[in-house]
């Protein structure tokens, strides 16, 4: 307990100790988020506090742990009424029952939350929920704004007000989870949610016509029988993982329970783009599912899928099968976290003859979704989809960037697949409702992150612009705070990653650890090395990371203080996801750097647009924004073809492409400080010793071959 806080409780003053020098993420700054009203009171939109109003008591029982926002301090959003139910309920409680066993308290019991409170707290945070495929023919017939010259109009999408959820302690009582999942959720220290938790968790965890508010648009059957499918867009480092990781957890226990199943077959998948995503989530599963019998497993590399249905030999004896028949392990697991391409791959195994792997699979996460349903995992993703094939299946999807297209082919999917399993199976359900949530702007930085764009003219300006941040010592005194680490470097191909590693790699003194602290980590690595380099960096060993848009996505380092462009982002959602490494959780104190070249100035505009978006948002003044009206409209514009050259290609310069530009363009961005001629020196130098030690060889076979015998022709 804090002892200023407990001393202080009638008096009402505030903390007023010092924090660091340096506002950063790793100092443990963070963003105080607005509160929720209590359940129960009146919505007030003026910030004074009117006559005979009451000021809440801070709770001082509270365990700090990774309370986000720091509400600790501030008042508790729950009433007295529900306090004391949980406190009655948690005495009760001894962490054995399992789902279903104690039914949670009743509706009429609870406190409730009225559709104009809800409303008014989704937007205080900035929460949008749209249903997006409505049924009846009276949504199909709202229309908004007027008719075009085509005599076409734009549909409506109806509005949705779920209750948001206050407290991570009200999923035991408003939910009925487990308490095990919610005493895993207590120990690691959960405690307010955040904005996508809030609007995410009521809509996959609460039965749809509690909180849809339009009887008109769906029908009993609808709303009744299946999980809603969900697409959500929630900024970077916003909690998105808990948000789908807690339901999903909590409706496979609650089948396995139901259905007392002894076999383990896979109810869940969730895919990711990158095997360094697919790890954490796992991990990530494993806190929560501890203790809950459910088993969260990466799919790796020499395992395959068990079937609903094994054999009898397998059933007897499931190892000795699997060696004497030389194949691979096999995979038992409640909820399999897999990258597109290697589930795909065992499932077009021929060794897995077995079709009904995935029947049982109700369950089906997307996370970084624009990244699956873009062309590079596009077929790979929707290849997995197609082999799920229960009635019950829910999907959903969740980026902090999601273009319409993306959009649109996600629910063109969902409609489709719907329709296919229709056909082939006669019991099947009306389909269930597509629901979007958007928390913010769709498609925005985090506001609060530093964003800095420097033009560095060249290639070897921008090495002295780098060299400039990792020392600080040499930054002018009216510069801005110097950059600390830890924090990564993102270039444009693994090449130039590598040669930017080895032009670093003594740059940092001995006493400081030396080559130690840098590193690099690519996609041509192996995954032993790409595991002891994430290691050693989430540990601290490692303080510069350079890597390439293999970290962009998901990866969550919460130390990080800054995050580097050395080569500017192919798209505005790149960018949007390298800044989000930093800035995690709400924490204030990020800077994200980008460095350009004069090659860079025609494809800048969407990584300005984004910069000068955030800095709105933050609230930045005109001469505080790096990014002025003037650069905005200086900067050329790109043409939707010249869009997705570079954002499949890059900057083709820096690439083996430039190179049929000819030599100049080649070494014009070639990653190096030093001059032309010491370069053509040194490549003559090297050049004359490997002739001496050629001409050294030929001659030592020339005398051998003159001291051997004739051994004739062949």
């Amino acid at each position: 307990m804090d002892p200023l806080r407990l001393l202080s409780r009638s008096t009402r003053l505030r903390d007023g100790r010092q924090h660091a020098q340096y506002t950063t993420p790793s100092s443990g700054a963070r963003v105080q988020a607005a509160q929720l009203t209590p359940v129960g009171a009146a919505v007030k939109t003026s910030k004074k506090r009117k006559r005979g109003e009451s000021i809440p008591t801070p709770s001082d029982d509270q365990p700090r742990g990774l309370d986000f926002f720091d509400t600790a301090a501030k008042s508790n959003t729950r009433p007295a009424v529900q306090l004391k139910q949980e406190a009655v309920q948690d005495g009760e409680n001894d962490g054995s029952e399992q789902p279903g066993d104690k039914a949670p308290l009743s509706a009429s019991v609870m406190p409730t939350m009225s559709d104009d409170e809800a409303r008014a707290a989704l937007k205080q945070h900035k929460l949008k929920v749209t249903l997006l495929n409505p049924t009846s023919s009276q949504a199909k017939q709202r229309r908004i704004g007027k008719k075009s010259g085509s005599g076409s109009e734009k549909s409506e999408k109806p509005a949705l007000y779920p209750h948001p959820l206050v407290s991570f302690r009200d999923l035991r009582t408003r939910f009925g989870i487990s308490s095990r999942l919610a005493g895993n959720l207590d120990e690691q220290g959960y405690i307010v949610p955040t904005e996508v938790q809030m609007g995410a968790l009521p809509i996959l965890l609460d039965a749809p016509d509690q909180y849809l508010g339009h009887s008109d648009l769906l029908s009993a059957d609808r709303v009744s029988v299946r999980t809603p499918n969900l697409l959500t867009v929630a900024p970077t480092g916003s909690g998105k993982t808990l948000a789908f990781m807690i339901p999903l957890l909590h409706r496979v226990q609650s089948r396995r329970h139901q259905d007392r199943v002894p076999i383990k077959a896979v109810s869940a998948i969730i895919l990711a783009p990158t095997k360094e995503l697919v790890g954490q989530i796992t991990n990530e599963g494993r806190k929560l599912a501890q203790g809950t019998g459910i088993n969260v497993t990466q799919l790796r590399k020499g395992m395959r899928l068990s079937p609903t249905q094994p054999s009898k030999s397998e059933a007897k004896d499931p190892v000795q099968h699997n060696v004497m028949a030389g194949e691979p392990t096999v995979v038992k697991a409640d909820v399999l976290v897999s990258t597109p391409g290697r589930l795909q791959g065992i499932l077009s195994d021929e060794r897995n003859s077995s079709q009904d792997m995935l029947s049982s699979v109700q369950e089906f996460v997307l996370d970084e979704a624009d990244v699956l349903l873009d062309p590079l995992f596009r077929e790979q993703t929707l290849g997995v989809w197609q082999k799920l094939t229960n009635l019950r299946l829910s999907v959903s999807l969740w980026s902090a960037t999601m273009g319409s297209n993306i959009e649109e082919l996600a629910r063109r999917t969902i409609k489709n697949w719907q329709e296919q399993v229709g056909a082939r199976n006669a019991e099947f359900v009306q389909e269930a409702p597509f629901i979007r949530l958007v928390v913010g702007l769709k498609d925005s930085a985090v506001p609060n992150v530093e964003h800095k764009l420097i033009y560095a003219a060249t290639e070897q300006g921008k090495l002295m612009g780098l060299r400039q941040l990792l020392h600080p010592a040499s930054t002018p005194q009216s510069a801005a705070a110097p950059l600390l680490p830890p924090f990564l470097i993102f270039t444009q191909t693994i090449e130039r990653a590598v040669a930017l590693h080895s032009e670093l790699l003594y740059d940092i003194p001995a006493e400081a650890g030396g080559i130690g602290r840098i590193a690099v980590l690519h996609a041509d690595l192996t995954d032993t090395a790409r595991d002891s380099v994430m290691t050693r960096f989430r540990q601290g060993e490692i303080w510069v990371l350079i890597t390439t848009d293999l970290l962009s996505r998901g990866v969550d380092f919460r130390g990080i203080n800054a995050v580097v462009n050395y080569d500017i982002p192919n798209s505005s959602a790149a960018y949007v996801h390298r800044i989000g490494r930093t800035g995690r959780a709400g924490r204030a104190g990020g800077v994200a750097v980008t460095l350009y070249s004069k090659e860079d100035i025609p494809y800048l505009k969407h990584v300005a647009n984004v910069v000068a978006m955030a800095q709105k948002q933050e609230g930045s003044s005109s001469k505080e924004a790096s990014v002025q009206p003037w650069l905005l409209d200086a900067l050329p514009k790109l043409s939707k073809e010249k869009k997705q050259t570079l954002k499949k290609r890059g900057i083709e310069s820096r690439t083996t492409r430039g190179k049929a530009n000819g030599p100049n363009a080649v070494r014009s961005t070639r990653i190096s400080s030093k001059a032309g001629f010491v370069k053509q020196a040194q490549n003559n130098r090297k050049g004359a010793i490997l002739g001496s030690q050629r001409r050294a060889q030929a001659e030592a076979l020339g005398d051998a071959g003159d001291d051997s015998e004739f051994a004739g022709f062949d």
